[in-house]
């Protein structure tokens, strides 16, 4: 009877360990525990929100940069910190938005408290070493939106850029040249 208990509390602990070194869900519900899959070189997460209009029309940027870096070892994902969006809101604006990156639902965000992320559109970069992730950059995109309703025409400094190929080339990673400008991620337990 003893023995029996043991092994029921070391399940339940073994089954709290995994929940707690998971970084969110997948869209069908199942726990992310790692984000760099094998052979990654730097992992970026990109706080997006499907309700956003800044984070929505940084989606061909975002696609772009994958299409381009994924090939070199660069792994990104869609972090979606809102409360509201649900894995079924997340499936339409996949769908709608056409996106092929994986997607993680930050609900206990995790990951916004892991990379310090206050805004979507916001990205983390994270350098994939022996250790760990080590984080080597947090901030804006580019530059193209300056304040709320003020934005430029196109991007004159692409920050996430520089960021990523300084990590591919080993080298020190550039601050990014202003802030992030967009939608205040909600609280989790905002009324």
């Amino acid at each position: 009877m003893v023995l029996r208990a043991a092994l029921v509390l070391l399940g339940c602990l073994s089954m709290f360990a995994r929940a707690a070194e998971s970084f969110g869900t997948d869209l069908n519900g199942h726990p992310i525990e790692r984000l760099a899959p094998p052979g990654a070189k730097a992992v970026v997460l990109f706080f997006a929100a499907s309700d956003c209009p800044i984070s929505n029309r940084y989606v061909p940027e975002i696609e772009r940069l994958d299409r381009e870096y994924a090939p070199q070892g660069v792994h990104f994902w869609w972090v979606y910190p809102n409360p509201g969006d649900t894995a079924a809101v997340v499936r339409r604006h996949d769908a709608q938005f056409d996106l092929h990156a994986d997607a993680v639902l930050d609900t206990e965000q995790r990951l916004a408290r892991m990379a310090h992320a206050t805004i979507t559109p916001e990205v983390a970069v994270f350098n994939v070493t022996a250790e760990g992730l080590r984080e080597v950059y947090r901030g804006r995109i580019d530059d193209r939106y300056v304040a709320l309703g003020q934005e430029r025409p196109a991007a004159t400094r692409h920050d996430l850029e520089l960021a990523i190929r300084a990590v591919l080339d080993n080298r020190s990673v550039p601050k990014p040249g202003g802030p992030a400008v967009g939608c205040t991620i909600v609280p989790r337990n905002a009324p």
